[in-house]
């Protein structure tokens, strides 16, 4: 049948080329016919490049580096898509450091969406007024936030914070120190937890010092910030008091394990249970110490410091200070005074 076919159509051209020699269309029609392809040429498809090997060679990273997000995405499918994203991160602010650091932690940012993952969130700090330097560190310190939902994650966070810090600035700085913030549900934890302690009658000027000293202190859970702070009423604590805050602070940071090891302790040196609470009282922060410099700290007081166990109670925070750069020089001083 094909043969049949094919005489057909030489013997149609020979009949045409003797009455239309000046019309060649035929003969290139025919030709086609004979030899172009069935159907449209197909587009070859990319191929993957190794993870480690991109990295080094076209974007110069540490090995480490490469090798530690080759160990999560071995190949890229798409190169130049990787090419799109550290070009914009590059003139983002993001120096060889903080792209290192973020590919490191999260290397599937190497096949993110540009347009829908990376930039809107990048457009976030801009319009808080980050510096790209704050911009590159912020996310690199913490680069899980660029996983976060831009409108139902990372915004109401800012909001949340703005509330509490009362400026874009404040939010800046402290998202530099705890980008964490950004990976909560503030209206879980943030904003009950402040509401609370504010019905307790703390200042928001304190809280907001808390948000720049212990950040995380106010992602616990409000159960455990309630439960410290009925402990620390137990204690007799004053609300009034400026340690207040620092009391629920400290005991917020201790299991209840912890906490009765620190107890333990204070009593093996001689400390009375109302010395022990008072002491936690006037310097909360003192519980937070470690074993050793609790016990060196009470025994050079103790002893070469000639303080009594009174004192101590009533300054427990001198165990907080350094013995060979406070107290001893301090000391020195003292008996010199005596002396003369």
């Amino acid at each position: 049948m094909t043969l049949y076919i094919c005489k057909s159509l030489i013997s149609l051209y020979l009949k045409s080329s003797q009455h239309h020699l000046h019309k060649p269309h035929f003969s290139c029609s025919l030709s086609l016919l004979f030899f172009s392809s069935s159907g449209p040429q197909k587009k070859k498809p990319a191929i993957p490049v190794s993870t480690a090997d991109y990295l080094i060679k076209r974007h110069q990273f540490s090995q480490e580096t490469a090798l530690t997000a080759a160990s999560v995405i071995t190949y890229l499918k798409k190169p130049e898509k990787s090419d799109s994203i550290l070009a914009f991160l590059k003139e983002s602010g993001f120096s060889q450091t903080h792209l290192e650091k973020t590919v490191k932690r999260v290397p599937r940012v190497l096949s993110a969406n540009l347009d829908k993952t990376i930039k809107p969130k990048i457009k976030i700090f801009q319009d808080l007024g980050c510096t790209p330097t704050d911009i590159a560190y912020i996310i690199s310190q913490d680069p899980w936030i660029l996983n976060r939902s831009a409108n139902n994650g990372l915004m109401p966070s800012i909001v949340a914070l703005q509330s509490v810090m009362g400026s874009n600035s404040d939010v800046s700085k402290v998202l530099k120190i705890c980008a964490r913030f950004l990976k909560h549900d503030l209206g879980k934890t943030l904003k009950p937890n402040i509401e609370f302690m504010k019905s307790c009658g703390i200042s928001t000027s304190q809280i907001k010092k808390v948000v720049f000293s212990f950040p995380r202190f106010l992602l616990h859970k409000p159960e455990s910030i309630k439960d410290s702070v009925r402990r620390v009423d137990e204690m007799g604590c004053d609300r009034k008091s400026k340690m207040y805050l620092h009391a629920i602070r400290n005991l917020s940071s201790m299991t209840l394990e912890n906490w009765e090891l620190k107890l333990k302790l204070f009593r093996s040196l001689g400390f009375s249970e109302n010395e022990i609470v008072t002491s936690f009282r006037k310097a909360p922060q003192v519980f937070a110490l470690s074993e050793r410099k609790i016990i060196e700290g009470t025994r050079f007081l103790l002893t070469v410091g000639n303080s009594d166990m009174s004192y101590l109670v009533n300054h427990a925070e001198l165990l907080i200070f350094s013995i060979e750069k406070r107290l001893k020089p301090r000391f020195r001083v003292l008996e010199f005074l005596q002396g003369s």
